[in-house]
């Protein structure tokens, strides 16, 4: 997207699975929205979905609203996922979450509803993108 407000990213380039997310967000009645958000994915095609249905998901809403969007949000929007591809949803909510922290630290402007510490959503997508690294280290090792 031209002109984004804020880019974010979320995965491990190692494995594949990375979702990058692109925010364009605007002032409408004294509230931030996502007037516009678009997706680059590398990986499955549960990862592409995941950053697909999030991006649907957002297009319109409050910043503050999209901020409550949860991993178990987006797997049920897809019919559900099976648990081996859990980390799609994690990454696309975790590459949300940072684009929005991302957007208030370029403003300055930080909201009273955005928590001071890192939610669980957030802590779970740098557990996946430790495992992924992690797992995959061991596997070139193995090829090697």
């Amino acid at each position: 997207m031209e002109n984004a407000d804020v880019v974010a990213s979320a995965g491990s380039p190692a494995c594949g699975d990375v979702i990058k997310l692109y925010l364009k967000i605007t002032k409408k009645n004294g509230e931030d929205i996502i007037e516009k958000a678009t997706f680059e994915s590398y990986g499955c095609a549960a990862n592409i979905a995941a950053a697909s249905i999030l991006t649907e998901i957002i297009k319109g809403k409050k910043v503050r609203d999209a901020w409550k969007i949860s991993w178990k949000d987006i797997a049920d929007e897809l019919g559900g996922l099976p648990p081996i591809k859990y980390h799609c949803s994690i990454l696309a909510v975790g590459a949300l979450k940072r684009a929005i922290r991302m957007f208030y630290g370029k403003t300055k402007k930080k909201p009273e509803w955005l928590p001071r510490e890192m939610t669980i959503e957030e802590k779970q997508t740098i557990g996946e993108e430790k495992l992924i690294e992690t797992m995959y280290r061991k596997f070139m090792q193995i090829k090697t």
